[in-house]
């Protein structure tokens, strides 16, 4: 199970800026206008050695006051409901409001651990007037500047000794996640393989309550699927609905070997879309790509490679992944993508022999080294490939501080040109000699 930190808290308080701090990104748009986060933003932090998820709750769409604190409740609800830490962000300058006295309600009768982070405390003088958040009930506060990062360690510091250290499910079978954004087809496609409605499937986005985990055994293929769809209810608020099922798949993710990524054709690959597989690929899992509704595209000679090409761009620079069309409704291709997923599942567990690697790779290195830097030349060595969670592969040599990104790449394509690697992100090391 992953450790998720949401961060939540009233619009314009500064959790996007504290949420970029946290996963060393500028991903989420950073503005003065309250509402201006319209989309969940995700992603990785690590502390310490320890890992999270961290989740910006975000600003909220426009509306009146009722739907916008509604919004809000829901938002902070769903994060009790889901998240391992709940980080309450309040902002100094503007003091407590009902809408914080609100949030802090919510958050009493919660059993995780909640923690105040008082923003925008750059001076003395306003450590001071923090202290009046004491008032909350919520225990002790933490003073931070998400601008300039003063107080994130201690933070953290704290935060990191409530996650769970679970040890991995030791299990034979591989797991596949079937993710996407609602009403996709993930649930259409797992009564397809399995022959049976064994989920509810209607035309409305979020009928799916909870993850689903089925034993698939049938025509040679045995493994565990995860539908993944992830959503409570059909809210009023869509925001609630996509960040519910957000949480969800990243749990669902993190457990899996196998992601398969379905969008749908009709729409093409969205920023969610992206978000995900980025996901995916930073939490080294294999990933196979399916575009659903297929048949409801007017297609020409060029349809499918056109949009294999669109997708490819916008998940650049790992572009390695098998990408399957398939129409769930006409079970056009369903097969396909359970061979594929398990081609993956094989590539990501793969071992390839020091000898061999060493055999292959060594001639290439020598005919193509690294070039030079600071008039100092770069000699490889030897190759071994490294137990992980996915294909790790290190090159010892003489001066790894020099070797560049490109040349990186340029190894990654020859080990991905040699040995198949296909829908699975690879790591490569340069080490001391």
């Amino acid at each position: 199970m992953s450790n998720i930190i949401a961060i939540v808290g009233r619009p314009n308080v500064g959790k996007s800026t504290f949420y970029n701090r946290l996963t060393e990104s500028r991903k989420a748009i950073v503005d003065d206008f309250s509402g201006v986060t319209r989309d969940r933003h995700y992603g990785q932090g690590e502390w310490i050695g320890k890992t999270f998820t961290v989740i910006d709750t975000g600003g909220y769409v426009h509306g009146s006051d009722d739907i916008y604190e509604a919004a809000i409740r829901e938002q902070v609800l769903i994060a009790i409901d889901e998240a391992s830490v709940i980080l309450f962000m309040v902002d100094v300058t503007t003091g407590i409001t009902d809408l914080d006295d609100e949030i802090a309600n919510l958050l009493r009768r919660s059993k995780k651990p909640v923690f105040v982070v008082v923003n925008k405390v750059d001076n003395t003088n306003l450590h001071i007037e923090a202290a009046t958040f004491y008032s909350l009930g919520l225990g002790e506060i933490y003073n931070i500047s998400s601008m300039t990062g003063s107080g994130t360690g201690e933070l953290l510091d704290e935060v990191v000794k409530h996650f769970e250290d679970l040890p991995e499910e030791e299990s034979t079978l591989p797991k596949y996640a079937i993710v996407g954004r609602p009403n996709v087809g993930k649930s259409s496609l797992t009564n397809a393989l399995v022959g049976e409605v064994r989920n509810i499937v209607t035309p409305n986005a979020g009928t799916t309550r909870d993850s689903i985990a089925i034993h698939y055994n049938q025509f040679g293929h045995e493994f565990l699927l995860i539908d993944t769809a992830g959503l409570r209810k059909k809210g009023k608020v869509r925001e609630d609905i996509e960040f519910y099922s957000v949480m969800r798949t990243i749990k669902a993710l993190e457990e899996a070997d196998v992601v398969l990524l379905m969008l749908d054709a009709t729409e093409g690959i969205e920023s969610q879309d992206i978000n995900i597989f980025h996901l995916a690929q930073k939490n080294k899992k294999g990933i196979v790509i399916i575009v659903n509704k297929w048949d409801l595209i007017e297609k020409d000679h060029k349809s499918t490679k056109e949009f294999e090409t669109q997708i490819r761009e916008k998940i650049a620079p790992f572009v390695d992944v098998p990408i399957i069309f398939t129409s769930v409704t006409e079970k056009q291709r369903i097969m396909k993508v359970v061979e594929t997923a398990g081609n993956v599942y094989e590539n990501k567990t793969k071992k390839i022999s020091t000898s061999k690697l060493n055999d292959v790779m060594l001639p290439i290195i020598q005919s193509y080294p690294p070039p030079a830097t600071k008039g100092k030349y770069i000699k490889i060595k030897y190759v071994t490939q490294i137990n992980g969670r996915s294909p790790m592969f290190a090159f010892f040599c003489n001066l790894p501080q020099y070797v560049k990104d490109p040349y990186k790449r340029f190894i990654e394509n020859k080990l991905r040109e040699h040995f198949g690697f296909e829908g699975v992100p690879i790591d490569i090391f340069f080490r001391q000699k």
